[in-house]
C-alpha cells in the first residue's frame, strides 16, 4: 500500500493550474461556463475527480443563465494513492484532462480507448 505523500492545499491547487495550462490553449479557449476547483474529499469513495454539468456536445438553444459546470479534482484520494510528488503531479494531470473530456462530451469508454 502506497504511503500518502502530504501535498498542502496551496500545492495541489498549484498542480491543478499546472496541468489545466497543459491543455492546448484551443481546447481552453472552447471552455465555456466551467470552474475547476480542489476539493479535499469526494461525495464517495474511489473519486479522483468529478465532472458536473451539461457537456458542450450536449448544449442548445435552451442553455442559458445556467450555473457553472463544476470540474472537481479530490485532493486526499490522489495524495492517498500516490508514492512520490512526482506520482501526485502525473496524477492530477491525467484526472484533470479526464475531467476536462467529459466538459467536451467524451465518455469513460472512449477515454479508455484513447489511453486515459
Amino acid at each position: 500500500m502506497a504511503s500518502v505523500i502530504e501535498v498542502s492545499r496551496d500545492k495541489f491547487e498549484e498542480l491543478v493550474a499546472e496541468a489545466l495550462d497543459t491543455i492546448p490553449a484551443d481546447l481552453t479557449a472552447a471552455m465555456s461556463n466551467v470552474v475547476v476547483v480542489v476539493v479535499d474529499d469526494p461525495p464517495e469513495p474511489n473519486l479522483l475527480g468529478l465532472y458536473t454539468g451539461v457537456p458542450l456536445t450536449e448544449r442548445g438553444d435552451w442553455y442559458s443563465g445556467v450555473l457553472p459546470d463544476r470540474i472537481e479534482i479530490y485532493r486526499n484520494p490522489i495524495s492517498q494513492i500516490c508514492d512520490s510528488e512526482e506520482d501526485v503531479i502525473d496524477e492530477v494531470r491525467i484526472t484533470v484532462v479526464h475531467e476536462v473530456a467529459h466538459h467536451f462530451g467524451i465518455d469513460d469508454a472512449r477515454l479508455h480507448e484513447l489511453g486515459w
